[in-house]
């Protein structure tokens, strides 16, 4: 058939330029989950799951939030969310990239601007492409280009609401926003602020509450936090004012068309919720990983993170999943990154550090990578 000899040429090509995609099975020393505090196959949260089905917690939800699938875990879920993240409001959902697409697609309206970080997740592409707004992207952690970007819209007609967003640490360079910053710029050209915390969720701030809890709770601030990292579970939880979630309720087709989380799983976030506030330790341990990486893989020149994201650049996308094969073949599941995750020549070996390794595993696997770099 056409459509199939279609598909084929394009993942010839994909094949010929070193991008073609499979999928692997777990093996070897994680260097590569987002489980960064070792909760998914925690005992605690396997004991939530068991006390949950226990009490009678059905598995499905049976329908979306708006027919029968609305339980009292989604409600309970919430509001503890609400309460923790100090917001006026939360809405759970199935994961992270159906919520922030949702958002994009939703919030903004025609008339409005989304001015963008360059390297924001690609669910934010989806949503924006979804929306009815205008969008403008603007250079890396580059605050001022996001002010000039505000200002050239302005200039040109536009009177509608300006919608910054940013990721606080950024999935696949470990590096952080200026959020001071742009908060500062928000409230200067009456922006809305969209953060997405999703590797922040957990490991910064009191209590884990992520790089934006300052600014969590202001009217003008939407933030974004994934369940299936940091916190063990899975699914996503959107903050901001009342009026948001109202509008996600009654406009976001992906909350109004989708079957309900599992409550089970909602079950299973507010403990973990609580395992955040309740064992500090993790955030410490991990904090003794992460510079216990940079002192063993500075001296091999790669430009540290200083976070539990840690990349190391090779540029070319052949190369980089040759290393990556590499070091797997070698006992450590280390995975290769390529365009379009990230810009094209600059394809990389992305390191995450998690509670699930120890500094001797992360001492071997920079002796194992030192003749590669």
């Amino acid at each position: 058939m056409q459509a199939l000899s279609a598909m084929r040429r394009d993942l010839d090509g994909l094949g010929a330029i070193g991008r073609r995609r499979s999928l692997a099975p777990r093996r070897g020393i994680d260097f590569t989950s987002n489980d960064y505090l070792a909760l998914a196959a925690s005992a605690r949260l396997r004991d939530a799951a068991l006390t949950a089905i226990g009490r009678g917690v059905a598995i499905g939800s049976g329908g979306s939030r708006l027919l029968r699938g609305n339980t009292d875990e989604h409600e309970a879920l919430e509001a503890e969310a609400a309460a923790f993240f100090n917001a006026a409001a939360a809405l759970f959902m199935a994961s992270g990239y159906a919520a922030n697409a949702m958002l994009f697609a939703t919030l903004p309206q025609r008339g409005d601007l989304v001015v963008h970080d360059a390297l924001v997740h690609a669910s934010a592409h989806e949503g924006m492409r979804l929306g009815r707004a205008d969008t403008a992207a603007f250079d890396h952690n580059d605050v001022n280009a996001a002010a000039d970007a505000i200002a050239a819209w302005r200039r040109g007609g536009g009177t509608g609401t300006p919608w910054i967003a940013v990721e606080s640490l950024y999935s696949m360079d470990g590096d952080r926003a200026p959020l001071a910053d742009f908060a500062a710029l928000a409230e200067r050209t009456q922006a809305m602020l969209l953060i997405d915390e999703a590797h922040a969720t957990g490991l910064y701030g009191a209590d884990g509450r992520g790089l934006a809890a300052a600014w969590q709770g202001r009217e003008n601030v939407v933030t974004l936090h994934t369940c299936g990292k940091a916190m063990g579970a899975e699914g996503a939880l959107i903050l901001g004012p009342g009026i948001v979630r109202d509008v996600l309720v009654n406009r976001g087709r992906g909350f109004i068309f989708s079957t309900a989380p599992s409550p089970l799983i909602a079950a299973v976030v507010r403990e973990a919720i609580r395992a955040l506030a309740d064992e500090p330790q993790r955030r410490t341990r991990l904090d003794v990983l992460v510079a216990h990486a940079g002192a063993v893989l500075g001296p091999l020149g790669v430009s540290l993170s200083g976070s539990a994201i840690q990349p190391i650049v090779i540029g070319e996308d052949a190369r980089t999943m040759a290393i990556a094969a590499a070091l797997q073949a070698q006992g450590f599941d280390v995975r290769g990154i390529r365009p379009p995750t990230v810009p094209a020549g600059t394809a990389r070996l992305r390191i995450t550090l998690t509670l699930n390794i120890d500094e001797a595993a992360v001492s071997d696997l920079a002796a194992v990578l030192a003749p590669h770099l």
